[in-house]
């Protein structure tokens, strides 16, 4: 299984189309949103053209979205699906902000966390979880990127919107 991360899209509409194409062609069915959609205009172009479901978390620029909570969290299986014996459960969280990402970390209750907030694509170790910011997908500061997670291979792939 793949999934997308997105983050900061602060209603960039055009460059979250070109990735919800791109994710629909791929046969991606899950995008995990570290928050910043920005209004709920997006969110519902958005989940009208994706053929997947898309789960948020709220940023600091997501206006009148109170419905969406701060943390989201997702259970997926991972490993090679033809070795039974080499499958396990990974545990992720998403959220917007990085000391909230750290602390999610911290409590040893995820394996990988996803965030946003520095627009910065990154990816640190902090205490045996992955904690990964996909980038921006608005190009405010940074060429618009977003992520996607192999679960099987467990491996994670930095995509550049303007190469798709």
């Amino acid at each position: 299984m793949k999934f997308a991360i997105v983050s900061d899209t602060h209603d960039n509409i055009a460059n979250f189309t070109k990735v919800i194409n791109w994710l629909n062609k791929e046969g991606i069915k899950l995008i995990l949103h570290c928050g910043d959609i920005s209004t709920q205009a997006t969110i519902t172009e958005a989940e009208k053209i994706f053929e997947g479901e898309i789960k948020y978390a709220r940023g600091n620029a997501d206006y009148g979205l109170d419905d969406i909570p701060d943390k989201n969290e997702v259970e997926v299986e991972s490993g090679n699906p033809s070795e039974i014996s080499g499958r396990f459960s990974r545990k992720i969280a998403i959220c917007h902000f990085p000391d909230m990402a750290k602390k999610l970390c911290q409590s040893k209750n995820y394996d990988l966390v996803f965030y946003g907030h520095t627009h910065k694509p990154w990816a640190e170790n902090e205490n045996g979880c992955k904690m990964i910011n996909p980038g921006e997908m608005a190009g405010q500061f940074y060429r618009p990127s977003f992520a996607v997670y192999d679960t099987e291979m467990d491996n994670l792939e930095l995509k550049i919107i303007d190469q798709l």
